[in-house]
């Protein structure tokens, strides 16, 4: 859930309208909560195509004493801008995190955070790339933010094909090879063509689990790959696409080829 800055405050502490942009929280006493151990999605960057995504974060929330865990709700967050408290973009788990009791004072917590690119508060593609991870916890007094957990990336998926023809070839004859690169375009909710990038020609021999690289090529404006290389033994070509800052790494399907 994307939260604006200027979201005015909503009453009920403990539920998720409670959820709401750090300048607009109640006047009081936040909950006494430290949070640690921080991940989001495993540790891996969150891919997001054209459909609604989801990815999993874990966290421990330390209390007080004096508190009970039924006095409060937590959540993880991701930001951008100078801090937690004055974000330029801020997202937000849909539902706050469930948690079950490590000991008297130490929550373990798991939540959700859900993206999706096709409504007026969803994702744009200036917005990939790196964001800070931080969390949130309510309760009757107020909202406490905490930022600095970490660093987390959202990435436009990628797609990549391999077509190498012709099929069957013989010996010490070319072979073309085909395909595309595409990437997800959050602001059409399409697949577009991710032009100009650096793309390897890998190949396999058919006794082998492991790929070589052959030669590198930049994809067409349009996303389209080729290339040409000269048969040699019975194999499968693919292509291979490293990711950059803002769109993941992809390997396209191999595709054999019999030499005769």
């Amino acid at each position: 859930m994307r939260i604006r800055a200027t979201v005015a405050a909503v009453s009920g502490a403990l539920a998720l309208s409670a959820f709401v942009a750090p300048a607009a929280h109640a006047a009081g006493s936040a909950p006494d909560v430290t949070f640690s151990s921080m991940k989001v999605n495993k540790g891996s960057s969150m891919v997001v195509g054209t459909t609604k995504a989801s990815f999993s974060v874990t966290y421990t929330v330390t209390h007080a004493a004096s508190l009970k865990a039924s006095d409060f709700a937590t959540g993880p967050a991701i930001y951008r801008g100078t801090s937690i408290t004055k974000p330029s973009d801020l997202f937000v788990s849909d539902e706050p995190g469930t948690c079950t009791a490590a000991s008297s004072t130490v929550l373990n917590c798991k939540a959700t955070l859900v993206f999706t690119v096709n409504g007026d508060e969803d994702l744009t593609n200036s917005e990939a790339g790196s964001w800070s991870v931080g969390a949130l916890a309510v309760g009757d007094g107020g909202t406490k933010w905490v930022g600095g957990l970490g660093t987390t990336k959202i990435l436009r998926a990628t797609k990549l094909t391999a077509n190498a023809t012709p099929e069957p070839v013989k010996k010490g004859k070319t072979i073309t090879v085909t395909g595309s690169l595409t990437r997800a375009n959050w602001d059409t909710h399409k697949y577009g063509a991710y032009g100009s990038q650096s793309v390897k020609l890998q190949f396999r021999k058919k006794s082998s689990t492991t790929y070589t690289t052959l030669k590198t090529i930049k994809s067409f404006s349009t996303g389209v790959l080729k290339t040409t290389t000269t048969a040699s033994v019975d194999g499968y070509y693919r292509y291979s696409f490293a990711g950059t800052s803002t769109s993941p790494a992809v390997n396209a399907t191999g595709d054999y080829v019999d030499v005769q």
